[in-house]
């Protein structure tokens, strides 16, 4: 299975998140915007609706309920969170603190393999010291924010590039690789984790 990942924003008439089932894979789409407080405190000059949905503290309650639920009962070999927003990044928009408070305990609990999200604008692959997961960024489909660095921590940050660019992933039962491209199709990055395969005899 090959996935290609980019910095876009899909609107479905959905509650709560969506799951992409596969053979060996499981993709579990999470809506993040309503985790970031500053959207309801701060919002400048970005004007959103939140007609429809319930309350915020409603809301975020049993969407994670629904993302642990599904998450358990996942028997996927891979187990993959989409999210919007960053939870770990080096780039403009940093680390999202109401992220890592509320759903990444959440993922950890889960087995969860990867969190991949957009949002900056640029690729980045951190392999946080806290945490088993990897946080990936695939944000490079728009306009890049060359030189618009948050933090860079050379133990965690395996890999920043602030340009335009994709993002792809071979699957297997035993093997996931994700590698990072410029826009000419360059290898810019690349990583591969394996696990092992167990057939009924």
């Amino acid at each position: 299975m090959e996935v290609l990942v980019c910095n876009t924003i899909f609107t479905f008439n959905l509650n709560f998140f969506f799951i992409i089932l596969a053979e060996i894979a499981e993709f579990f789409f999470v809506d993040t915007t309503p985790f970031a407080d500053q959207y309801f405190t701060d919002p400048e000059d970005h004007v959103y609706d939140w007609r429809g949905i319930s309350r915020r503290k409603d809301y975020l309650s049993n969407l994670l309920k629904d993302v642990d639920s599904a998450l358990k009962e996942s028997t996927a070999k891979w187990k993959f969170v989409v999210g919007h927003h960053t939870m770990k990044s080096a780039g403009h928009h940093g680390n999202t603190v109401e992220i890592i408070k509320q759903l990444l305990p959440i993922l950890e609990a889960n087995n969860v393999d990867l969190y991949i999200n957009g949002h900056d604008h640029l690729l980045q692959h951190i392999s946080s010291l806290d945490s088993p997961i990897q946080f990936l960024t695939s944000g490079g489909g728009s306009k890049a924010w060359r030189g618009d660095v948050n933090f860079l921590d050379p133990k965690e940050v395996k890999f920043f590039y602030d340009g335009q660019g994709f993002m792809t992933m071979q699957i297997t039962h035993t093997q996931l690789d994700i590698a990072f491209y410029d826009i000419f199709g360059q290898v810019l990055h690349k990583w591969g984790t394996s696990k092992k395969h167990y057939s009924a005899i």
